[in-house]
């Protein structure tokens, strides 16, 4: 494969401009495709298999009239003072509120709380609900005007009035997060190659993949049922591992030419190693990603299969567009002042200050000088952090852990305080019988029972409108003594789904489905658990062979998984510790703790996963190099620091900024949540993990580290990662290692840029 890269590179290189206009065709092509495509479908997140699916699914089939996708805002509405809502001195407020709200675009009901029960026992607590013919995507400006107007006027006559839903807080995450994210990448891709040119190379090819990537999302959303929220996983993983990628091979490049081949000559030879590496690297990624269809949720499996896709054209930017772009830079791959050490050429001498070694050597040979202690002290470093784990909770934050100065967590805390704190997550009980069965005794029975029951604050019959046209169905609520996020709360669904539900189906002849806000994270919880374990064995089985097969050893591999392993379990521990229990939480905006969310276990081992072996390619390939090439295991170690440590501390950094950037940027705490394990598990894993224990490891187990039986050594095909047949192509054809090929004169001097 090395071979057939090495070529790639060369002609890519050589047909630099062809190239360069071959992907502004596709994207042409791919953007005129998305242009003309239907208009993205709604989210639509189901749980197959699971009970609040089940009763999702009966109650669209018995209630087709009901609009599954209407969006709903609730009003809540507090009298001040202790003053009554149906007094005269809020009534004629509480009309026009409702008046007012009912005449904005695409409301289809407003509830009179006055008329239609909607009012505590105290009189001065009250909520609305306003409903809208539209989807999330289909809120516009004037919608959410026209509906604070409303709620203005009502505080103005002395109400005091909140709100939850997407219409009072559209969805926009302010751009600070990705502005921080560039200008970081930017700085340090400057400090990393001292050129503008060369920093800018990577950032404008992972772009141009992103921007393909997207499009093809569009064009083929209505075609393949992806919604809005599909790509943003896609163009997020896309946009990381573009610059990885195009830093990795440009990086090379540059050593290449630093060893006196010529521009051709080094393009092939850095697309022929290091487009090896990323190859495989993109491989694990792609693997990592379309492994959460393992998970059973629809809306994963379209988020990580698009992302895959994403992964894949970033791979083949970094093979084609990337040795083209470099011959288009020419000379300006380097910065000015190493330009002026070789003027002729515009090659420097070397990439390192003469007579120094760089950090990435230092930093190797003094962790080889005591691999056992830095070992130890790292494993316990990540232990500590992993242990609060074990008192993990996982489930998914409400508004009760918005901030405090928010209308959500405002409305929430007034609809807990005038209703109690089971309000805010009612339990529904979708009740099915026969056609000679009496469902309204049956559902009599039922809330008899419930009202009687400990934990259950009210609970009433269906209403009218609650049975389908045949009275088969019927639907009804109870409302629990505490919170929907409330330990207590889940116990208590379990009680009923397991205990009490079995007792009234028999005794009422019905077959009833429990569901509802807690419900629903109990059922979400439990696809999250079951699928931890298949998808780990599914995504690290498949990464260890094809790791194997990379390295041509046993133990490298197993290292590599086990690392991540520790890198995943720390970065969760420090979730924990900061999100759960409140430690630090304040320096990044964290007003109130609450479970985790719980798809961020396999969310993480999923996008950390690919990420983490990228790094490990990405070192362990050039120590593998610098070994075939005869180096001992020890001076191997120190050759892949000497040549990419800098360019993975340089990801890292971008990556880690990029990611923080949300967790400090962003008020969503699921927002915050994610990016801070993000940036955490990227920190750990690539500081601590990749550059600290690999290493000492490497230097313990030394001549070790490359064994592979025999048999094994038959059986797994040789892809050649680490160029040696290339080597031996190159001195076939006299191009071998030690034979620099000249870099060809111009006719006449040319002036340089």
């Amino acid at each position: 494969m090395a071979t057939f890269l090495y070529k790639l590179g060369r002609l890519c290189f050589r047909r630099r401009w062809w190239v360069a206009l071959v992907w502004i065709a596709l994207l042409f092509g791919i953007g005129t495709a998305a242009s003309s495509a239907g208009e993205a479908p709604p989210d639509e997140f189901t749980l197959p298999g699971t009970e609040s699916q089940e009763t999702l699914d009966l109650l669209k089939e018995e209630f087709p009239e009901a609009n599954a996708e209407a969006l709903e805002t609730i009003v809540a509405i507090q009298a001040p003072d202790g003053g009554q809502l149906a007094g005269d001195e809020y009534r004629p407020a509480m009309e026009a509120l409702v008046a007012d709200l009912g005449e904005g675009d695409k409301v289809l009901s407003v509830s009179d709380p006055l008329n239609q029960g909607g009012v505590n026992e105290d009189g001065d607590t009250a909520y609305m609900m306003v409903s809208y013919d539209a989807a999330w995507e289909d809120i516009t400006e004037e919608m959410t005007d026209q509906f604070n107007a409303a709620v203005d006027t009502a505080e103005d006559a002395g109400l005091n009035v909140e709100s939850s839903g997407e219409i009072a807080e559209p969805a926009a995450e302010p751009a600070g997060a990705e502005i921080i994210g560039i200008i970081v990448a930017a700085i340090v891709l400057v400090i990393t190659f001292g050129s503008l040119v060369a920093a800018g190379l990577p950032l404008i090819t992972a772009l141009i993949g992103v921007m393909a990537g997207a499009l093809g999302i569009t064009a083929l959303a209505s075609t393949l049922g992806l919604s809005a929220t599909t790509g943003i996983l896609a163009m997020m993983i896309g946009l990381a591992v573009g610059i990885d990628y195009a830093l990795f091979i440009v990086s090379r490049y540059r050593a290449e030419l630093v060893a006196g081949h010529s521009r051709e000559e080094a393009a092939g030879r850095a697309v022929g190693t290091a487009g090896s590496a990323v190859v495989f690297a993109g491989l694990t990624v792609i693997i990592a990603l379309a492994g959460l269809a393992v998970v059973n949720v629809p809306l994963l499996t379209k988020m990580g299969m698009a992302a895959a896709a994403n992964v894949g054209i970033a791979v083949l930017i970094a093979l084609t567009l990337v040795p083209a772009a470099m011959g288009i830079c020419g000379k300006r791959i380097f910065g000015r002042r190493m330009r002026k050490q070789n003027p002729e050429t515009g090659v420097p001498v070397s990439l390192n200050k003469p007579g120094k070694d760089n950090m990435g050597t230092r930093w190797a040979r003094g962790v080889l000088r005591r691999p056992g202690m830095v070992l130890v002290a790292s494993l316990v470093g990540l232990g500590a952090l992993a242990a609060p784990v074990a008192s993990m909770e996982l489930g998914i934050p409400d508004n009760g852990m918005r901030g405090e100065d928010t209308t959500a967590r405002q409305a929430y805390d007034i609809l807990s305080e005038g209703f109690g704190p089971g309000f805010n997550g009612r339990l529904m009980l979708v009740v099915e019988g026969d056609e000679g069965t009496d469902l309204e005794a049956a559902t009599q029975t039922i809330s008899d029972e419930l009202n009687g029951m400990e934990g259950i604050a009210q609970a009433a019959p269906p209403s009218e409108q609650g049975y389908n046209g045949d009275g088969t169905v019927a639907q009804m609520y109870a409302f629990p003594t505490t919170g929907p996020a409330d330990h207590e709360t889940t116990v208590l669904v379990e009680h009923l789904r397991d205990d009490l539900v079995p007792q009234l189906e028999e005794e009422t002849g019905t077959e009833i489905l429990v569901a509802g806000l807690t419900a629903g994270n109990i059922d979400f919880s439990e696809v999250m658990n079951d699928a931890l374990v298949p998808y780990l064995a599914l995504v690290v089985g498949l990464a260890f062979i094809l790791l194997m097969v990379v390295f041509r050893s046993i133990l490298v591999p197993l290292k590599a998984a086990l690392g991540f392993l520790f890198s995943v379990l720390a970065a969760l521990g420090s979730l924990v510790a900061v999100f759960q229990w409140g430690w630090l939480a304040n320096l990044i905006g964290v007003e109130e703790t609450g479970p985790i969310m719980s798809m961020m276990p396999i969310f993480m081992v999923g996008v950390i996963f690919g990420l983490a072996m990228d790094y490990e390619v990405f070192l362990v390939t050039r120590m593998r190099e610098a070994h075939v090439h005869g180096e001992d295991s020890r001076q191997a170690v120190i050759t892949g620091f000497n040549l990419n440590a800098r360019v993975v501390t340089a990801a890292a950094i971008i990556m880690i900024s990029v990611f923080a950037g949300f967790a400090v940027v962003s008020a969503e705490s699921m927002i915050k949540m994610m990016g801070f394990g993000l940036a955490m598990a990227v920190l750990l894993d690539a500081f601590v993990v990749r550059m600290t224990i690999v290493p000492a490891l490497m230097g313990l187990i030394g001549e070790r580290a490359w064994w592979l039986p025999r048999w094994l050594d038959r059986i797994l095909p040789n892809v050649d990662v680490e160029g040696e047949s290339l080597e031996r192509y190159l001195k076939a054809n006299g191009r071998g290692r030690d034979t620099a090929e000249p870099e060809p004169q111009p006719r006449e001097p040319q002036p340089v840029p």
